[in-house]
């Protein structure tokens, strides 16, 4: 089933439609996006990532 066209709803119900989209959690306010947050998962997945690698070769395997 696909989506219907405005023009198959009354205004009473677009209205109601409208509603329910703009409350609830469909206008929660976001945070902005933290750059430095990423930046922090960045080195610490190169932090284990060269963690990884030392103790791969200290074993040989490397």
């Amino acid at each position: 089933m696909g989506m219907r066209s405005e023009e198959e709803y009354s205004e009473e119900d677009l209205e109601r439609i409208r509603g329910v989209v703009n409350s609830g959690i469909h206008s929660v306010e976001r945070k902005p996006f933290r750059f430095s947050l990423l930046f922090l998962w960045w080195i610490v997945v190169a932090a284990l990532g060269g963690a990884a690698w030392i103790f791969a070769s200290s074993v040989g395997a490397v």
